[in-house]
């Protein structure tokens, strides 16, 4: 089944760490696509040219349903793998993270290194915060000029989410974000309210937050 909610970050977010002269800089970012992930990863290549890891990990789509890791010279399964479980614990979507680390000279072996990767990782997820997305139906509500203010107005009251007014030479329509198991009720008020003479049709659904 389809989700009908999920999260992601709520805003860009960095946090530092260090383990035995190691510095590890995380970044979190909101994403829409892969390409836009492996952008971030790129970005911070070029910017800390001078450190030797830049390990990643980026999970996309409502479901989570595209998941990519990669540990960049690390050893297997000590960086991308355990940020990789981070995101995917916090139940997070559209986000890529991607940890920076600077070499201090001390070895940290496997345990220490999955250990940093994923303390930096959840602290830059920490400072990002989250957003919850919610899937409604865009619906169209079709009135007479004469009563549109008053359908809004009672819409509004009711809690429904008026995204958009269309005033045309017929007919002024409503685009109300709905959730999908509303429909039939918000169906109800605008016949309610119109006498029957309002019409509704229900359209794509979207993600909001």
């Amino acid at each position: 089944m389809a989700p009908d909610h999920y999260l992601v970050p709520a805003r860009d977010a960095e946090a530092t760490i260090e383990v035995k002269g190691s510095r590890f800089l995380g970044w979190v970012r909101r994403v829409d696509s892969e390409d836009e992930a492996r952008a971030y990863v790129a970005v911070a290549r070029r910017e800390f040219f001078d450190a030797r890891h830049h390990c990643s990990a980026f999970v996309i789509g409502p479901d989570g349903s595209l998941q990519r890791s990669n540990d960049d010279g690390e050893p297997s399964g000590t960086a991308g793998a355990p940020m990789l479980e981070v995101l995917v614990r916090r139940e997070v979507r559209d986000v890529v993270a991607v940890v920076t680390r600077w070499f201090g000279g001390t070895l940290l072996g496997a345990g220490g290194l999955v250990r940093a990767y994923s303390e930096t990782t959840a602290a830059a997820l920490d400072a990002a915060g989250v957003l919850r997305r919610e899937r409604r139906v865009v619906v169209t509500v079709e009135v007479a000029h004469a009563e549109a203010g008053k359908v809004e107005n009672e819409l509004r009251a009711r809690g429904a989410e008026v995204v958009g007014v269309e005033y045309e030479a017929d007919a002024v329509r409503l685009r109300v974000a709905a959730w999908p198991d509303a429909v039939v009720s918000l169906r109800e008020q605008v016949a309610a309210l119109t006498r029957g003479a309002g019409e509704i049709v229900a359209g794509d659904s979207v993600w909001m937050p």
